[in-house]
């Protein structure tokens, strides 16, 4: 029989390390290889973040290390 719903392959998951808000209520969070900070703030409510480690489809980041990359221009 036909099924107009697309079948979609399974995607690998991995233990990932993230950095995610301690601000209770607030559910940001980010990829450490997405960061540009060593210890980054939330970008949605500017509080601090801590190290966690959660099961996530593995997503490849191409740039180099940004936490080296220099911010903005010195003058």
């Amino acid at each position: 029989m036909y099924s107009r719903k697309k079948s979609f392959e399974e995607m690998p998951l991995e233990n990932v390390t993230i950095w995610s808000c301690e601000q209770e209520g607030c559910k940001g969070w980010m990829r450490d290889n997405f960061t540009f900070d060593h210890v980054p703030t939330c970008h949605l409510c500017q509080s601090t973040m801590v190290r966690s480690v959660k099961l996530l489809p593995l997503v490849n980041n191409t740039s180099s290390d940004q936490k080296t990359l220099k911010k903005g221009v010195q003058i």
